[in-house]
């Protein structure tokens, strides 16, 4: 086989070698998870909050936002969001100030604590002031619903909602598992991994390994740190 030594073989169903060009262990670049830059999740929050100039609109923003911020800020799955309720995010007449993903509704089946942001906060207290009236807040009625609080929206709705904005506002479909990733990712520049790991919920840290990898934003801004150094040397 005449290859080049930097390049690397793998076999495949035929058992014919295929040129990968990754080194062993190394991930495939489609196996790094997607993200979204600074510019670009201002763009989508835009889109998904402000849907529409009808009543019936705003209202529908105000619960997509909230759902879009406690995947952004939270890191919280999908799969958990729809599964809220109201007690979870809403106590004692105000925001609680940590959501407790209970083990039923956690995709690994242990509990974990999630401290709120500001902006989920406020988010919040929109949906009590437009989804959650006095009388829904003494049930268990799910946080994130479409027409009854006893029924939950479905994670293919919101697929669907976050899809359409991302192709209004950005060109391509977002997936929501992609807020995740980007709060991971983000989280990764200013936490160690163990809390990053904590945070996600993950079991196995191998898991939060692929956050490392470098952002748009974190190949944007080493491009600007060069510039910077050659502005400074010619002045």
């Amino acid at each position: 086989m005449d290859a080049n030594k930097n390049e690397f073989y793998s076999p495949n169903r035929k058992g014919k070698l295929m040129n990968t060009n990754q080194p062993p262990n190394q991930p495939a670049e489609s196996a790094k998870p997607k993200t979204l830059s600074v510019k670009e999740t201002i763009a989508l929050f835009r889109e998904i909050q402000y849907p529409g100039t009808s009543n019936k609109a705003k209202r529908r923003g105000i619960r997509n936002f909230a759902i879009a911020t406690l995947m952004l800020d939270a890191g919280m799955r999908i799969g958990e969001v729809v599964q809220l309720k109201i007690s979870d995010l809403w106590f004692s007449e105000k925001p609680v100030e940590t959501i407790i993903i209970r083990p039923d509704i956690s995709k690994t089946k242990t509990e974990r604590a999630l401290p709120i942001s500001q902006r989920i906060w406020q988010a919040l207290h929109q949906m009590k002031n437009h989804y959650w009236p006095a009388f829904t807040l003494t049930h268990e009625g799910f946080a994130f619903y479409s027409c009854d609080h006893n029924e939950n929206i479905s994670v293919r709705q919101i697929e669907r909602i976050f899809a359409a904005a991302g192709m209004k506002r950005l060109g391509f479909e977002v997936n929501p598992h992609m807020l995740r990733h980007t709060f991971a990712t983000r989280l990764m520049r200013v936490a160690n991994i163990r809390v990053v790991q904590q945070l996600l919920g993950h079991s196995n840290i191998a898991s939060t390994q692929i956050y490392t990898h470098p952002s748009k934003d974190d190949l944007s801004d080493a491009i600007k740190q060069i510039e910077t150094i050659e502005e400074s040397v010619q002045a």
